[in-house]
């Protein structure tokens, strides 16, 4: 009998920041993968409000954090990539695209990119609703809020600790 290939999911995204529903997805993840690979997307064509570089840093550590505090289960990997997510999937050998569900308007956008993800690429996505204190939490309304000039304190409960310091840095 032929051993089984582990099954590796690529969470991909642009992480721009890294927020603690995303952390949240990742460590849930960990009992149903045997790997988990967090792929940074580089898109030229959108405006990011952190480098890459430091959407890696600001990631690598709060993983590195999280798998401290929760040994066991799968290990996560960060990684930066360019070009379609799919190819990447190929690439890492990936069986899954992961995809966190915050709420409606999410499921309806990720079902219809996984069904074309299904048929296009012949990639399965597996969705993981996030804990419902992330469930109005998004990267967008984070950016939206630090380059207005919001109060970035009130993020403290949505972003890890290294990612508030950098939003407070940006500010300044």
């Amino acid at each position: 009998m032929a051993a089984m290939a582990d099954h590796i999911a690529l969470y991909a995204g642009s992480f721009d920041p890294p927020t603690l529903g995303h952390l949240d997805v990742i460590s849930r993840s960990r009992r149903l993968f045997d790997r988990i690979v967090v792929g940074i997307g580089e898109n030229p064509d959108k405006k990011s409000m952190l480098a890459t570089d430091k959407r890696l840093g600001l990631l690598q550590t709060a993983v590195d954090e999280m798998l401290a505090e929760t040994p066991g289960g799968a290990p996560v990997d960060v990684a930066v990539y360019g070009g379609l997510t799919v190819d990447y999937a190929r690439e890492i050998g990936a069986s899954a695209l992961l995809r966190g569900i915050r709420n409606v308007t999410d499921l309806a956008t990720e079902c219809q990119m996984a069904i074309a993800n299904r048929q296009v690429a012949d990639i399965e996505s597996v969705f993981v609703i996030t804990d419902e204190r992330y469930g109005f939490t998004s990267s967008s309304l984070i950016r939206q809020i630090v380059e207005l000039g919001g109060d970035v304190e009130k993020l403290a409960g949505i972003v890890p600790a290294a990612v508030l310091d950098e939003l407070r840095r940006s500010q300044q």
